[in-house]
């Protein structure tokens, strides 16, 4: 969603001409993205942030409030600011800049799909530690959470963190899809976390 008409439509051609996507829509505004995904089917939903009538960081936010999908990518002009880092907190699974290579754009938008985090500018860590902020739990250190973990959860966070799904998970650690699962569960519930995305920034915040 964009209030930029003609980068909108170079969007929406371009990703309408891979075989696995499809555009069900463009708007203009935060309200008409809304109401938009209320009336069709949407998975992801490439939000711009600054938008006339409700902006994206609104938008976003309404959006995550309705569950699992659609899942949000946020596209910016500039690398992280205020406002990237508002729409982390609002519930956004990653952003990417606007100028960003189309074959980045339709990556993105898959990995988004498949629940990966997109961390697409040149310094992420403002929006880890946003990430972080809002989803770690505040009074447990982060290598205290982390060293309650077992062997396999460790392996499975690490594949995780680098953006392995659970498919890909199954067959570098030679365990079954369900198992991982299971893993990813656990995960949530011992960390704290939200989502799979928020499993991604702990995991290279843990790092830094």
């Amino acid at each position: 969603m964009d209030d930029q008409p003609l980068l909108a439509s170079s969007f929406a051609a371009f990703l309408e001409r891979q075989p696995d996507l499809t555009v069900v829509g463009t708007a203009g505004n935060g309200e008409e993205a809304l109401a938009l995904c209320r009336s069709r089917d949407v998975d992801v939903v490439l939000m711009d942030l600054r938008m006339p009538v409700l902006d994206g960081v609104e938008a976003t936010r309404a959006l995550a409030a309705r569950g699992e999908r659609p899942r949000v990518l946020v596209l910016t002009t500039f690398d992280v600011d205020e406002f990237v880092v508002a729409a982390a907190r609002a519930g956004a699974r990653g952003y990417l800049l606007k100028d960003s290579d189309p074959v980045e754009l339709v990556s993105a938008v898959r990995a988004v799909h498949d629940g990966r985090a997109v961390l697409g500018g040149t310094e992420p860590s403002e929006l880890l530690r946003a990430h972080l902020e809002t989803h770690r739990t505040p009074e447990r250190p982060g290598a205290e959470v982390l060293a309650a973990l077992s062997e396999r959860e460790t392996e499975v966070l690490a594949e995780i963190a680098s953006g392995a799904t659970n498919g890909e998970i199954a067959a570098r650690l030679h365990i079954a899809e369900t198992t991982v699962k299971t893993h990813v569960g656990n995960l949530l519930t011992k960390l704290d976390c939200r989502d799979r995305v928020a499993l991604v920034v702990l995991a290279h915040a843990a790092r830094s």
